[in-house]
């Protein structure tokens, strides 16, 4: 792992085969490790330049104060197409999962020079909040058996990978895999301020961002092919929200996994990665 400046801010990245290869960029929600590490080999072996990494406020990246964030969603959407026009010189395949999904949109149609290809996993077309009158909202006793349980003691690191672990078993995760990488979250998190160590675990400096203007009807001047990758199982962002997004980009495939939540497991690796292989 290593670190890259751009736009005066520094990002956290991690890279995975050839240098020369073609750039999938991938934007995580919000650490990297959002991205499982099955699903990045298996791109590198592919011909791929697969690089993750962290948005701001999250992992090795630049970190301020997430409870009063001073960027915007625009903002992170630059900071993708800087990385990549640092990084690979020329258009990045670029794929954003859960929020991270909403930071690909937005950078896709505001910098539609700097990217090849988009892949959407297991996200929405609108911003944190009320989504609109036709999206499926979050499964409402999903989200209180999750909101429910007391919040852990951030500076202590089994206690947090436990908190992970339980979440995941209410969301339809796998809680062995989520236990390892909030483990590995929270060794990556500079300090164990809670709201920093918060941030990094479960991305609430989204619900405080700038989000405005609406993206969501401006996906059809998306013009690079598409993929949207949604859980069946997905009870945080059903799998209506990545319906209605394939519906409007045009060309757009969805690939629903049917045994999938919100995380892409190691099983579906193999058809994800040849899903986006085929997009270039």
């Amino acid at each position: 792992m290593s670190t890259f400046t751009t736009r005066g801010i520094t990002l956290g990245i991690e890279s995975f085969g050839d240098d020369s290869a073609p750039l999938v960029l991938l934007a995580g929600g919000t650490t990297m490790l959002s991205w499982p590490d099955a699903l990045c080999e298996r791109l590198a072996a592919g011909g791929r330049h697969v690089v993750r990494y962290d948005l701001r406020d999250s992992g090795k990246s630049t970190t301020t104060d997430p409870q009063a964030p001073s960027y915007t969603l625009r903002d992170l959407a630059a900071d993708a197409a800087s990385l990549a026009d640092r990084l690979g010189g020329r258009a990045a395949h670029l794929a954003g999962i859960g929020v991270g999904g909403m930071v690909a949109q937005v950078a896709v149609l505001d910098h539609p020079s700097a990217f090849s290809a988009l892949t959407l996993v297991g996200t929405r077309p609108v911003a944190p909040g009320p989504p609109d009158d036709d999206l499926p909202d979050h499964d409402q006793a999903t989200m209180s058996r999750l909101f429910a349980r007391p919040m852990p003691d951030w500076s202590d690191r089994e206690a947090v990978a436990e908190f992970a672990a339980s979440g995941a078993g209410i969301l339809g995760d796998d809680p062995v895999a989520a236990r390892a990488i909030a483990a590995r979250i929270w060794d990556r998190t500079p300090g164990t301020a809670p709201p920093v160590q918060m941030a990094n675990q479960m991305g609430m400096v989204f619900s405080m961002l700038d989000c405005s203007p609406r993206w969501r009807e401006r996906l059809p001047e998306i013009e690079v092919p598409a993929l949207v990758v949604h859980g069946r199982r997905n009870r945080f962002f059903p799998v209506g929200n990545g319906e209605a997004i394939a519906r409007v980009i045009p060309g757009a495939r969805l690939l629903v996994l049917e045994e999938a939540a919100t995380a892409v497991p190691d099983a579906a690796a193999d058809e994800v990665t040849e899903a986006m292989l085929t997009l270039g």
